[in-house]
């Protein structure tokens, strides 16, 4: 992997990750965006820093946007840094988009971010996922499941 893609020492090119998501949603369906992103958002992004913790994507004006994601600005940018907190576009085929929209219309889902990546050629993409709202019960058995993967590799790790 290229120099270009290394980031806080990981090679894997991974900026951001919103583990959150998988216990709060049921993900259904996931799909590659990419960002329209301004040049100090991407070299804060290559330093390894944003949130994508507690944003969410939606579709307005035939467009998709992603909502209250943290980018912190780029120290060395001075006067021409970013606001942290803009909306940022999302791109995504026409074709996709419908599809995403009508999903999110009739179904009741939302559209949440799971991972913020530079990809092989060093561009930054969004993965983002289709997905239900999970109920109390739901959490505890995903709690549940969490708990007995850790102690059962912890008893193999023994043995």
């Amino acid at each position: 992997m290229s120099k270009k893609n290394q980031i806080k020492g990981r090679n894997d090119g991974l900026v951001a990750e919103n583990r959150r998501s998988r216990f709060d949603y049921h993900v259904e369906d996931t799909l590659e965006a990419g960002l329209e992103l301004r040049g100090s958002e991407v070299k804060s992004l290559r330093n390894g820093r944003a949130n994508i913790a507690e944003s969410y994507a939606g579709v307005e004006n035939g467009e998709l946007w992603l909502i209250n994601s943290d980018f912190p600005p780029y120290e060395g940018a001075n006067q021409f840094n970013h606001d942290p907190r803009r909306r940022r576009k999302l791109l995504v085929s026409k074709r996709e988009l419908s599809k995403l929209a009508q999903s999110v219309e009739r179904a009741g889902r939302t559209i949440v971010p799971l991972k913020l990546y530079f990809n092989e050629r060093g561009i930054a993409k969004l993965l983002i996922g289709v997905a239900t709202g999970k109920r109390a019960p739901d959490k505890r058995e995903t709690a549940k499941k969490r708990d007995w993967q850790r102690d059962k590799a912890r008893i193999l790790k023994e043995n």
